[in-house]
């Protein structure tokens, strides 16, 4: 950080601090909403959600071969390959806009291409099954199928459009905010790699299995066990770190781990105590913007309240499967099937905390355009929904 941005910081917080006006109970209730949004974000989601994704970025890091990232999520990987693989491994990982980055962060730093990367980045929180199956379920069968065929294109669409834009000097950039990264480490049988990475992956599935609205059927039965299946694999990461992995081995993972904790982990708690001071909690407001005004702008189809609904969702933080209840909430109040498709394919994908991480890896030319993309297209779609069904 150039010295003239870091006395730019400090006079706005002077002046924040000199103007702030705490006698006023809507900015007391905010500041409230904002560290309430930060405990329930820390018990939430950085416990069983965000640390099993580090350690996924951080062996996705360490131990994945740069070949391998780059034959099959490279730029010169082939095109419908690498956007498919893209697109479904981060469909199956039910996580939010901010768990997915250190994922994100891991194939980023190994090389992948700009298109893939950024299909992965969108589809993580955007498609997975659950979140579908249960829009369907709770929102209407229209508007899950809806949101299902919206998320996939726009994980080929956005990618194909940021390759396209930013492709041609993928050899040259620069993939910052990353130390240097270990030299590839001794190889093992396959399997071994593949029983270490499924476990890490099914703790983070299964240790973040939501309760069901109904308590039938497959997701509650999984739901019943989910901690016995957590407990299942966390013995097996334990077995095969032990006993296929050398000392230096696990130093490494350890050390990537952690370059991606000291870089994201500060600035998401920021950005949550900034989403919470701005909007409050989801579903129950409490922010410095009123949620009344909110509700009355979202009604109908028009081009402004898809826009706004997207500008709101991009920036709103939802966590896995809240946006369902909230947009529950927000339909009995009068939103429109319009602004409601569009804040499912906005909402989830983007958040505040996780915009500034995004800036922070990609840039922000490519990182702007990214959130462009995911806003317009979002208002788009949600335009065009509205006012054909």
């Amino acid at each position: 950080m150039k010295e003239y941005q870091k006395l730019l910081i400090l006079i706005f917080i002077f002046l924040f601090a000199y103007f702030m006006p705490i006698e006023k109970a809507n900015f007391k209730e905010s500041l409230i909403s904002s560290f309430y949004m930060l405990k329930i974000y820390a018990r939430e989601h950085i416990l069983f959600c965000l640390i099993p994704a580090f350690f996924i970025a951080g062996a996705i890091s360490y131990f994945v071969n740069k070949g391998a990232i780059m034959k099959y999520l490279g730029p010169e990987a082939p095109l419908i390959l690498s956007y498919t693989i893209a697109s479904v491994s981060g469909s199956i990982l039910a996580v939010c806009s901010c768990t997915v980055l250190p994922l994100f962060g891991g194939i980023w730093k190994k090389g992948a291409g700009i298109g893939p990367a950024t299909a992965f980045l969108y589809s993580g929180p955007a498609i997975n099954i659950l979140a579908i199956v249960l829009t369907a379920r709770v929102l209407g069968l229209e508007l899950g199928i809806a949101r299902a065929l919206g998320a996939v294109s726009f994980a080929f669409i956005i990618g194909l459009i940021m390759s396209f834009i930013f492709g041609k000097d993928e050899s040259e950039v620069e993939r910052t905010g990353f130390a240097p990264s270990f030299s590839d480490p001794p190889k093992r049988k396959p399997i071994k790699d593949l029983i270490f990475f499924l476990s890490l992956i099914f703790i983070l599935i299964f240790a973040t299995w939501g309760k069901p609205k109904e308590e039938i059927g497959f997701f509650n039965f999984v739901y019943n066990i989910h901690w016995y299946l957590t407990g299942f694999f966390l013995i097996l990461l334990i077995y095969s770190i032990f006993a296929w992995f050398s000392k230096d081995e696990r130093q490494g993972w350890v050390y990537e781990t952690f370059s991606f904790v000291n870089l994201i982990f500060p600035l998401l708690l920021g950005g949550v105590l900034v989403s919470g001071f701005l909007f409050g909690v989801p579903g129950e407001g409490s922010g410095i913007v009123p949620a009344s005004i909110i509700q009355k702008l979202v009604g109908g189809s028009s081009i402004f309240s898809n826009l706004f609904a997207s500008v709101f969702g991009a920036f709103m933080y939802f966590a896995t499967l809240t946006e369902i209840p909230i947009l529950q909430g927000l339909l009995g109040l009068g939103m429109g099937k319009g602004p409601a498709l569009t804040l499912l394919l906005a909402g989830p994908a983007l958040s505040l905390p996780s915009m500034i991480v995004i800036t922070s890896f990609m840039g922000r030319k490519k990182a702007f355009t990214y959130f462009a993309l995911v806003i317009i297209m979002s208002t788009f779609v949600g335009f065009l929904y509205g006012n054909l069904f």
